[in-house]
């Protein structure tokens, strides 16, 4: 959007200290705007056959001058798995949609690569359009430590795609709870990024509450005070049975303590303390979830269904004179049917 934005490089730059970091400002031009435009009847059915002349695209309540693509634009995609060891037990459903990658969402033009993060980002296959090294990708895939980088994955999965064809779609499809757990970056910053190289994010979340109740728990410590130390009703026998029973040490008493915290936090926070929510609504994408291999599987057929009947709107802004968010707004002159795109944007302006 000939737009010149001024930020401190945190993830997204490499080959300089942060004392040099700290010193030096970047700038960087965005000659256009993508606006991706799925398009609905009341039955939630996707319309197809629409024109240029049928959308009219509003940018902060100033009509632009847009390129409608109704043709079918090759796909580039980035797969990015939370492998940790929360969803150890849903992992072997993830294992299996190598074909459906292939075969429903990027087409027989299209690629993908996949990322495995934990604590780490692993390049599990860099961009192929085989669906048989995507299968075996997914298969090396084992779960980790007990950090979740998500916010980390965007980073990483927005430098994969910032170097493929510029005439591709980059889509980055997270796999993976709804919230961070550990990542060096921020979200702002990401988002960002996610902008400036016109990434559009999905995400099929991963259920947090059954990652919680299957998770496996850590071998307990031993316990550091011998079994005659703890206090006991008078006249109870000194044994270790006993001592469990009464005290609960030893994993004999469940703790439910992290469980109740996870549903007093989605229940406070599920629209605002999000990631995932705030990246597909910023972008434009849009959220899945699965519980088991059926759901997945007809998440990722839906996700595939809507790539394939996107309208993608791409515009150069004629208000750059206006810093700060832009509101982006989309209107069909057919009557009855609901318009889903990406809400907006931010635009930095640096003075000349």
């Amino acid at each position: 959007m000939m737009q010149r934005r001024t930020f401190l490089p945190l993830l997204a730059t490499a080959g300089l200290a942060q004392e040099e970091a700290d010193k030096k400002v970047f700038s960087t031009t965005v000659n256009v705007v993508v606006a991706p435009v799925t398009v609905t009847d009341k039955d939630g059915r996707h319309v197809s056959g629409l024109e240029g002349k049928d959308f009219t695209l509003f940018d902060n309540e100033k009509s632009q001058d847009i390129r409608v693509d109704v043709s079918f634009i090759p796909i580039s995609m980035v797969v990015a798995v939370q492998s940790n060891d929360s969803v150890e037990v849903i992992l072997p459903a993830i294992k299996k949609i190598g074909p459906l990658i292939e075969g429903l969402v990027i087409g027989t033009q299209g690629e993908a690569a996949i990322l495995a993060f934990d604590h780490r980002l692993r390049v599990m296959q860099q961009f192929t359009g085989d669906g048989r090294l995507l299968t075996a990708a997914l298969a090396k895939i084992n779960a980790g430590s007990s950090t979740s980088a998500m916010i980390d994955s965007v980073f990483e999965a927005t430098r994969m795609l910032r170097r493929r064809p510029q005439s591709h779609r980059k889509i980055l499809l997270l796999i993976t709870e709804s919230r961070d757990g550990g990542s060096e970056g921020r979200l702002r910053e990401a988002l960002l990024e996610a902008q400036i190289h016109n990434v559009i994010v999905y995400t099929i979340n991963i259920n947090r509450a059954l990652g919680m109740f299957t998770k496996k728990m850590p071998v307990p410590r031993p316990d550091p005070f011998p079994v005659g130390a703890r206090p006991v009703p008078g006249g109870a026998p000194m044994t270790p049975g006993t001592t469990e029973a009464l005290t609960g040490y030893r994993g004999q008493s469940a703790n439910f303590v992290p469980v109740f915290i996870e549903i007093f936090k989605q229940a406070k926070g599920l629209f605002v303390d999000n990631p995932a929510e705030v990246m597909t609504q910023y972008t434009g994408g849009r959220e899945f979830s699965f519980i088991n291999q059926k759901s997945l599987e007809e998440a990722m057929s839906k996700l595939g269904e809507e790539l394939h009947s996107q309208y993608l709107l791409s515009y150069t802004p004629n208000n750059l004179q206006q810093g700060g968010w832009h509101d982006i707004r989309v209107d069909v002159a057919k009557n009855a049917l609901e318009v889903r795109t990406r809400r907006g944007y931010w635009m930095a302006s640096v003075p000349r």
